[in-house]
């Protein structure tokens, strides 16, 4: 093992061991007859499950789109290099997923590393600000939620709603700053102002109109991500109130917040548990529901995802190996 693979071992055990104790504080005291509590009860569900997922994601790849179309980004390429992106993070470490959209497809995108970055990034702020507010729709049912939750709950609406009123009202005022800033400095920082305008002008382009429509797609998204977890509760006959499978989607996709393994592995389990269990369902039942959404979200994302990205290849006659593209991704915006 050379130097290099050493290194990476070793960026990756970090979030490997959160992974582990998260699994382990969620399925401690189990015991193996407690599988009797989950039952395929109800079939026809899986068409409501089916058809959450597919919602979520053709949305997710629209809301994409409307983001990156000011560039003449294709809604059919949106949507292939965010599926192949969702799951190359839900196999590989540090998000390299995330960070494959960026450099990798910005020449299939037809947009420049910077202009891709600020989508990224309205992209999490518009999804941490709508789980948030679910969280506070929801937080009077079931048992409620804890004082802890509640302070986190306001620190994440005010970051996220914070950052979008930063980055609507900041792309037209900043430009002239900055570019009054940048002339006083030196001459090679010329490239950091170059992404930092070209990613204000990809937002200044969405306008506030625009902005609006993002935030009532991004509230539709995770409303069929709410359908989905509806819909594998009712399949399994795990029953509670109104409020909890939306809770449980807005809690287990914060939960991605927290450093772990590919996927998300471990902390996932953990907060459907914990949010579960307030709503009424016992513990063991709600640990394997856990398991069993998020196998379902993984197989099918990164399923899907890796599908395409093999037709693709195999249509553009790429055969350089994808650990190669990889090694070749640049430490910085060009």
């Amino acid at each position: 093992m050379n130097r290099e693979h050493r290194l990476n071992l070793l960026k990756m055990t970090p979030g490997l061991l959160i992974s582990a104790f998260f699994l382990w504080w969620t399925f401690r005291g189990f015991n193996l007859k407690d599988l009797e509590s989950i039952h395929f009860t109800a079939p026809v569900w899986i068409i409501g499950l089916v058809a959450g997922s597919c919602a979520s994601y053709w949305l997710r790849s629209y809301r994409w789109w409307v983001m990156m179309r000011s560039a003449g980004s294709r809604l059919r390429t949106c949507f292939r290099v965010l599926l192949v992106s969702l799951a190359a993070n839900n196999i590989l470490p540090l998000r390299v997923g995330d960070v494959m959209r960026i450099f990798t497809y910005a020449p299939d995108l037809n947009a420049s590393p910077s202009v891709i970055l600020s989508t990224e990034i309205l992209e999490k702020l518009l999804d941490v600000l709508t789980l948030a507010l679910i969280l506070v729709v929801t937080m009077h049912t079931g048992k409620g939620v804890s004082h802890h939750t509640r302070v986190l709950m306001k620190l994440l609406l005010l970051v996220s709603g914070g950052g979008l009123i930063v980055m609507v009202a900041g792309a037209r005022a900043l430009p002239g700053p900055i570019q009054r800033l940048f002339a006083r400095l030196p001459a090679k920082l010329g490239k950091v102002e170059h992404w930092l305008l070209l990613a204000l002008d990809a937002i200044r382009q969405i306008g506030l109109w625009g902005m609006i429509w993002l935030f009532v797609l991004s509230l539709v998204i995770w409303f069929s991500e709410g359908v989905l977890y509806l819909s594998a509760m009712r399949m399994v006959s795990l029953r509670t109130d109104w409020g909890a499978p939306w809770q449980t989607v807005s809690v287990a996709n914060l939960s991605f917040l927290i450093p772990s393994s590919p996927g998300g592995i471990g902390p996932f389990e953990w907060a459907c548990k914990s949010t579960l269990v307030l709503h009424g369902a016992t513990p063991s039942a709600a640990g394997l529901f856990g398991i069993l959404i998020h196998l379902w979200l993984l197989v099918t994302i990164t399923g899907v995802g890796g599908g395409m990205f093999l037709v693709h290849r195999l249509h553009r006659a790429r055969r350089k190996p994808l650990s190669e593209e990889l090694e070749t991704l640049p430490a910085e915006l060009p």
